[in-house]
C-alpha cells in the first residue's frame, strides 16, 4: 500500500512539474510576441491611440517595418554608383512620363535604333528585351547605356512583360508602350500623341497604320486621314458586322496587340490578365475593355493623327528581313501559329471558368453584349 502512494506521489510530481514547465514556456512565448505585435488590450490602456497603420500588399511586411521606410514601387532609372555632387536620393531627377518596352533582334538594328531615337526626344525611358542573344552589339548606339537590356532566348514580349514590368516597378510612369520592333515612326511623335491620348480621356489606345504601306489585320486599326482619333469602325464583312450598335471588339473598345499603349491604372489591370504560362498573348486584345477604367466605347480608341507603318516581320521563329524564308523558317512559323492558337483556347476557357466561379464578379459589359 505504502509503495503504490509513493508511485501516485512521483507521478504527479511529474505531471505538476510538465505543466509547470509548458505555461513557463507559453508565458515566454508570449511575452516575447508581446514586444513586437502588442495586444488589442495594451493598445487601449496607452494614454494616446496609434495611428490607423496603412495596409501594404504582404500583411506581414506591414507589420515587421515601419510605415514610413516602406517603398512599395520601384522603377527604371539607371541610377550612378558616385556623384561628384551632394547626392538627391529622391526622384526629382526623373522626368520620364513614359516607358518603350520592346523586344528586339539584331536584325531589326536600324528601324529600333529609329524608333528609340524617337522616344528618347520626348523623355522617355527605354527598355529592350533581347530575344535573340545579341546584347552587346547594341553597344555602339549612343542611346544603348541609357538603356535597360534584358536577355532571354526565344521569349516574347508577353513573357518578357509579365516578369519584367510589374506595375509596381513601372509605377512612376504614366504611359507604357507595349511595342513591336517591326513599327515605321517616320509620321509619329510620342508627345503629340501622349497629349492627345490625355486630352481625349483614352486608358487604352494604339496609334493608326498607314494602309498603304502596312501589314494590316483588322481595319479599325487603318487610319482615318479626316479625324483625330476613331473609337469604332463600321464595317460588314462575312461574319463581321459593325455599325452603331455595335458596342464591342473588334467593332469598338478594341485596339491590337502590335502597338498597345497603356496608361499607369490601365497596365496594372492588364498585368494580371496576362497569363503566366501563356506567353503568345492571343486572346488578350477581346478583353482590354475591361482595364479601361470605364466604358470601353469611350476609354479605348485608335488616334489618327500620329500613326505608323506596320512592316509585318516574323520574329521568333520567322525568316530575316528580307522575306524570303527557308522551308525551315515556314515549319518554325506553323509551330508558332500552332502553339498560339492552342493558348487562345486555353485563355478563353480559363475566361469562362473564372466568370463562371465568380459568383461576386458582374460582367459591366453583360447588358451591352
Amino acid at each position: 500500500m505504502l509503495k503504490i502512494k509513493v508511485s501516485w506521489s512521483l507521478f504527479a510530481a511529474l505531471i505538476f512539474i510538465v505543466v509547470f514547465v509548458a505555461t513557463k514556456l507559453e508565458y515566454e512565448h508570449l511575452k516575447i510576441e508581446s514586444q513586437w505585435r502588442p495586444s488589442t488590450s495594451s493598445t487601449k490602456t496607452t494614454t494616446r491611440s496609434r495611428p490607423k497603420r496603412r495596409t501594404w500588399g504582404d500583411s506581414s511586411i506591414s507589420s515587421s517595418l515601419p510605415q514610413g521606410i516602406i517603398h512599395s514601387t520601384s522603377d527604371l532609372e539607371l541610377r550612378p554608383l558616385w556623384t561628384t555632387s551632394k547626392p538627391s536620393f529622391y526622384s526629382a531627377t526623373i522626368n520620364s512620363t513614359a516607358l518603350l518596352a520592346i523586344p528586339v533582334g539584331l536584325k531589326q538594328k536600324t528601324n529600333v535604333d529609329h524608333m528609340v531615337n524617337k522616344f528618347l526626344s520626348a523623355n522617355c525611358s527605354i527598355m529592350l528585351f533581347h530575344y535573340d542573344g545579341n546584347v552587346d552589339a547594341w553597344n555602339d548606339l549612343h542611346w544603348s547605356s541609357k538603356a535597360v537590356h534584358i536577355l532571354a532566348h526565344n521569349q516574347t514580349k508577353w513573357w518578357f512583360a509579365k516578369r519584367f514590368l510589374h506595375p509596381d516597378v513601372v509605377f512612376i510612369y504614366d504611359y507604357i508602350f507595349l511595342w513591336d520592333e517591326d513599327l515605321g515612326v517616320t509620321n509619329f511623335d510620342p508627345g503629340r500623341f501622349l497629349e492627345i491620348m490625355a486630352s481625349e480621356g483614352l486608358e487604352i489606345s494604339q496609334p493608326a497604320l498607314d494602309p498603304n504601306s502596312s501589314e494590316v489585320h483588322h481595319r479599325i486599326t487603318i487610319r482615318n486621314r479626316r479625324e483625330k482619333v476613331h473609337r469604332r469602325v463600321y464595317a460588314v464583312q462575312g461574319s463581321l458586322n459593325c455599325s452603331e450598335e455595335s458596342t464591342g471588339p473588334p467593332c469598338t473598345g478594341w485596339i491590337e496587340g502590335m502597338a498597345p499603349v497603356f496608361s499607369r491604372a490601365a497596365w496594372r489591370c492588364l498585368w494580371h490578365l496576362i497569363q503566366n504560362d501563356l506567353i503568345h498573348g492571343w486572346g488578350l486584345d477581346m478583353k482590354l475593355g475591361y482595364c479601361a477604367q470605364g466604358d470601353r466605347t469611350e476609354k479605348v480608341g485608335v488616334i489618327d493623327s500620329e500613326y505608323v507603318v506596320h512592316h509585318g516581320i516574323p520574329s521568333l521563329g520567322g525568316p530575316s528581313e528580307n522575306k524570303t524564308p527557308a522551308v525551315r523558317s515556314l515549319d518554325l512559323r506553323t509551330h508558332v501559329r500552332r502553339q498560339s492558337t492552342a493558348e487562345l483556347e486555353v485563355f478563353q476557357k480559363r475566361w469562362e471558368e473564372a466568370v463562371r466561379n465568380d459568383e461576386g464578379w458582374d460582367d459591366p459589359f453583360d447588358n451591352m453584349k
